[in-house]
């Protein structure tokens, strides 16, 4: 499995997706391979987490997501995020 990660630095954009929750479920949903999505509400921003079967699923849902915010709320979706990824070595 592998892992994306995607750090936003406003905090606000969590609430914004929680409200949007069945349209993130669908476009992070149809992934290639997609095994979660996790959305967090963080004392700095917004995180994001998405762990799908191999790197090119994990590369594909940050650019969904990337397309998704721009074109759905371009008003939170400001800068783009800071994206970490990688094999997933434990999964409890």
């Amino acid at each position: 499995m592998y892992a994306s990660i995607r750090s936003y630095g406003d905090r606000s954009l969590a609430a914004a997706l929680a409200a949007r929750a069945d349209e993130i479920r669908t476009v992070i949903g149809d992934v290639p391979g997609f095994r979660a999505y996790y959305l967090v509400e963080a004392g700095d921003g917004t995180v994001s987490v998405t762990v799908c079967d191999d790197q090119a699923g994990a590369e594909e849902s940050n650019r969904v997501a990337a397309d998704w915010l721009r074109s759905n709320m371009p008003e939170l979706g400001g800068a783009a995020p800071t994206v970490s990824a990688g094999a997933v070595l434990i999964s409890a």
